[in-house]
């Protein structure tokens, strides 16, 4: 029995640990353009796999006004995007 116990515990700690690094994967991007008014930035990007989305250019919400103001067209950029309240969107960019 202590043994499933441990079995258990490393087994989801490495679960942790795995959804934890996926979640951090930034994708190399291409700032097309930027719309602060709408608080929306288009990206030419690669693959981002975390949303199995092929490369393309589409358009992205931006979780933070600052990053937003930050952002400048032709700029390279590498970004983690999630889905937020249904909405893609760049939770990351540096």
């Amino acid at each position: 029995m202590n043994i499933l116990k441990k079995s258990a515990l490393i087994a989801s700690t490495i679960a942790i640990m795995s959804t934890a690094s996926m979640a951090t994967e930034y994708t190399k991007g291409m700032v097309k353009k930027v719309d602060i008014e709408s608080g929306k930035v288009t990206v030419k990007h690669e693959e981002l796999k975390n949303l199995d989305m092929p490369a393309m250019t589409m358009v992205f919400r931006v979780n933070d006004d600052e990053q937003l103001q930050n952002l400048k067209e032709g700029q390279a950029i590498e970004f983690v995007a999630e889905r937020v309240k249904g909405k893609l969107t760049l939770v990351e960019v540096k």
